[in-house]
């Protein structure tokens, strides 16, 4: 239980940060609902899944590669471009019944394919989080012996809470987003497209001084 508890908690304190990931998710459920906003957190829950797969099975490999600076500054600049390139769009494609003030059609405009993809992306092209998967790897779970069974419940604890937290998030952005006027809707879509082109800008520097330049 102390296992299970310890990795809930983990979770929590990674649902508490803002970052791209949350204005990805309250954006999207926003403007198209709780399925939309449901599809972008499954990219981001199968990216998690598979960072803990693979920092489990060969954590000390995949340490070996993270650590090179060639692997942070190829995975920063992509992450960084990328989350640039998803703010510009959100700010470039801007429906029309939002600048005509008029009420918004509440449908669906995306693919839930390019939904998933959009969250598995912003979460895996992103240094830091292969980073804490693997420190997290390093420091509790190797460090204090855990064994198949005891990793398993507390990384299920880890991701359960992460998963339970983002479908939090996602619903009540759905509720509050019939209760917005459109020009709540524009700014929340310019300041969501403002803030992930400022983490792609923050996350490029941050990698530029990791490795040195």
């Amino acid at each position: 239980m102390n296992m299970l508890f310890d990795g809930i908690k983990i979770g929590l304190i990674l649902s508490f940060m803002i970052g791209p990931i949350f204005f990805a998710l309250v954006q999207t459920s926003v403007e198209e609902g709780f399925r939309a906003g449901a599809m972008v957190a499954l990219g981001i829950w199968m990216s998690d899944f598979l960072f803990v797969l693979a920092v489990y099975f060969g954590v000390s490999y995949l340490a070996d590669i993270v650590n090179t600076q060639s692997f942070t500054l190829i995975l920063g600049i992509g992450g960084s471009i990328l989350l640039a390139g998803f703010g510009l769009a959100s700010l470039l494609t801007i429906p029309k019944g939002l600048l005509n003030n008029t009420v918004p059609d509440y449908k669906r405009s995306s693919s839930y394919p390019s939904l998933f993809v959009k969250g598995f992306l912003i979460n895996t092209i992103n240094p830091f989080t292969v980073f804490f998967w693997t420190s997290l790897m390093g420091t509790v779970v190797i460090k204090d012996g855990f064994d198949g069974n005891q990793a398993s419940i507390f990384f299920g604890g880890v991701l359960g809470t992460i998963i339970l937290t983002d479908l939090l998030k996602v619903i009540l952005a759905k509720r509050i987003r019939y209760s917005l006027r459109p020009v709540h809707l524009l700014w929340l879509r310019r300041i969501s497209g403002a803030a992930l082109i400022v983490f792609g800008v923050v996350l490029l520097v941050r990698v530029l001084l990791l490795v040195g330049w």
